[in-house]
């Protein structure tokens, strides 16, 4: 999971989740390997016509998905709802990256990018179609001439498995317990909810329990909205954990779906 904008409805559920899940998050997503996935994602991107090394990172979390880019000699801006994952970022970045505390759903225009993202399922935790047409203006309002939006999706598998089971990491002396709170059969377009508990060796060591809630995008869904935005879809692709891209996209097969788009003024 990367970092992610607020939800209006209800509360500040991304945010108080990503500033509970700070300290744990490293830890928790160590399995992820940017640099694989981005490996296979780019020359998708190159295909569209990926020119100029300007990214924005819209949901940077603790920076693990533009260090890759970073060794690759892009010029990184980023953004998050979490100051907390930001600060775990900054450490990383060295002063390398501009870094903002950003609501993607009110993101600000911080220039004219080749590429924007926002990666590893940070659209997800906006609960509507309506925030989401909004993410996705505001991140073609940070577009260079030219450039190229990317983006993912958890899909229905995700939430009838990971969202509907219970998974364990150790790691650093800590115990991560997943708690699920979806079902094996959810419908598509439904709001699923899982708990993380934290427990650890060292007693002055404490992580709240914290609530993680998204909603799954049917693809005709994203399409449409956006188009909403002013954007052309131009590809998806569906991957499982191998990370290598496959059209079409299987809700009940894969785990997430990639989404490449461009200005429809293009």
């Amino acid at each position: 999971m990367g970092g992610a904008a607020a939800v209006r409805s209800g509360g500040q559920w991304a945010e108080q989740a990503y500033e509970a899940m700070a300290p744990v998050y490293d830890d928790f997503t160590a399995h992820h390997d940017y640099e694989l996935w981005l490996g296979n994602l780019l020359p998708k991107l190159r295909r569209h016509g990926l020119s100029g090394r300007r990214l924005l990172d819209v949901g940077c979390g603790t920076g693990k998905s533009f260090l890759p880019m970073l060794e690759r000699g892009w010029e990184v801006t980023a953004c998050d709802i979490s100051p907390s994952m930001l600060a775990l970022a900054r450490a990383k970045a060295g002063g390398a990256v501009q870094l903002s505390v950003a609501d993607m759903r009110e993101l600000p225009v911080f220039g004219e990018f080749d590429l924007v993202w926002a990666l590893d399922d940070a659209v997800n935790y906006l609960l509507s179609g309506e925030e989401l047409r909004e993410a996705l203006s505001g991140m073609r309002a940070n577009l260079a001439p030219g450039g190229l939006l990317m983006f993912d999706v958890n899909v229905l598998q995700a939430y009838r498995t990971f969202f509907a089971e219970e998974q364990r990491v150790e790691r650093n002396g800590r115990r991560l317990i997943w708690r699920g709170q979806s079902s094996a059969d959810v419908a598509p377009g439904s709001i699923s909810e899982a708990r993380l508990e934290v427990e650890s060796e060292d007693a002055e060591d404490k992580v709240e329990t914290h609530v993680h809630r998204q909603r799954h995008f049917p693809e005709a869904e994203v399409r449409d909205l956006l188009a909403a935005a002013g954007l052309k879809c131009l590809d998806v692709y569906g991957h499982g954990f191998d990370a290598v891209p496959k059209q079409p996209v299987e809700e009940l097969i894969h785990s997430k779906a990639v989404y490449i788009a461009c200005s429809a003024d293009t």
